[in-house]
C-alpha cells in the first residue's frame, strides 16, 4: 500500500469540479444517518438499523442492478425483539427505488473515514489534472461515466449479492485510469510504510501501474478472504474505461514542465 501526497503537474485552471465532488462527499457523509455515532465511536443499534435502511434505499444493490426489482422484504430502520433478542426489523418497502439512479446517488455514500478520506485523497491530487484537461463539464461527465461503468461491471460480475454498493472509487479510478495515459512520466510523491514513512518520488506509470495490479490480484481473490468487504472488481474496471475515455486525447497532451525549485528538501533536477 502506497499513499500520493502530491504530484508534480501543474494546472492551468482552478478544479471547481475537482473540488464541488470532494466537498459533496463530505457532506453526504456527515449526514449520513448513523454515521456521526459510529466516527464518535459510540455507535448503537438503533444507529446501525438507521444506516442499514439508508444504504439499502440509496446505494447500488448489484442483485437490483441486473433484475432492476427491489427485494421483497428490507430495513426498516427500526429496532425490534426476535427469538435471538433485538435486532434490525425488516418490512416490505415503503418507497420506491430507482436502481439507475441509486449508482448515482451510491457513487456519494461512505462506510468510514478511513473509506472517505482515501478516495478524496486520490481525487484531490490526480482529479485536478483530468478536470485541467478535459475542462469542467467533460471532465465532470467522465466522472459519472466511470462511476456507472464501474458499478454494472461489478454488478454482472456480481450479479446475485445483495450487499450494497457504496464509495466514489469506481468514478476515481476512471480518474487514474485517464492520468496513467494521459501523464504516465510525470512524477508522484508517496508514502511507503517502511518502519514510519519514506517518501519516494516515482513516476505516474509505476504508482497507478502497481495500484492497479493490486486491484486485479485482489478483485480475484488473491491476498484477501474471498476479495474482501472491497468492491475491488469495480475499481478494475472503472481504471480500465477511464484509461480508453483518455486514449484519443493521449497525443494532445504535452507533458507537464518540471517545476524548478526545492521538493520536499531536495531540489528538483531535470529528467528525475
Amino acid at each position: 500500500m502506497v499513499i500520493p501526497v502530491h504530484d508534480v503537474n501543474p494546472v492551468r485552471r482552478t478544479p471547481y469540479v475537482t473540488y464541488a465532488l470532494i466537498a459533496a462527499n463530505f457532506v453526504v457523509f456527515l449526514f449520513t444517518p448513523g454515521i456521526a455515532g459510529s466516527v464518535a465511536g459510540q455507535s448503537d443499534l438503533s444507529q446501525l438499523c438507521h444506516l442499514q435502511a439508508f444504504l439499502q434505499h440509496y446505494a447500488a444493490v448489484p442483485r437490483e442492478l441486473i433484475h432492476d426489482q427491489l427485494p421483497r422484504l428490507v430495513p426498516s430502520g427500526a429496532v425490534g425483539i426476535g427469538p435471538h433478542g433485538p435486532g434490525c426489523v425488516v418490512g416490505q418497502p415503503e418507497y420506491h427505488k430507482s436502481p439507475l439512479v441509486s449508482v448515482f446517488t451510491a457513487m456519494f455514500l461512505h462506510g468510514s473515514w478511513l473509506h472517505l478520506l482515501g478516495n478524496m485523497l486520490f481525487l484531490l491530487i490526480f482529479g485536478n489534472n483530468i478536470e485541467d484537461r478535459l475542462g469542467h463539464i467533460r471532465f465532470a461527465l467522465f466522472y459519472v461515466a466511470c462511476g456507472y461503468a464501474a458499478a454494472y461491471g461489478f454488478a454482472y460480475l456480481n450479479g446475485t449479492s445483495g450487499e450494497p454498493l457504496i464509495g466514489a472509487s469506481g468514478a476515481i479510478a476512471g480518474v487514474l485510469g485517464a492520468y496513467l495515459v494521459l501523464y504516465p512520466r510525470v512524477r508522484v510523491w508517496i508514502l511507503v510504510p517502511f518502519l514510519l514513512f519514506l517518501p519516494l518520488r516515482l513516476p505516474a506509470w509505476t504508482v497507478l501501474g502497481f495500484w492497479f495490479v493490486l486491484q486485479a490480484l485482489y478483485s480475484s481473490g488473491t491476498g484477501v478472504s474471498k476479495a474482501g468487504t472491497v468492491a475491488y472488481a469495480a475499481h478494475v474496471v472503472g481504471f480500465l474505461v477511464g484509461m480508453a475515455l483518455a486514449w484519443p486525447l493521449r497525443q494532445g497532451t504535452p507533458p507537464p514542465p518540471e517545476p524548478r525549485g526545492v521538493q520536499w528538501g531536495r531540489r528538483a533536477r531535470p529528467g528525475w
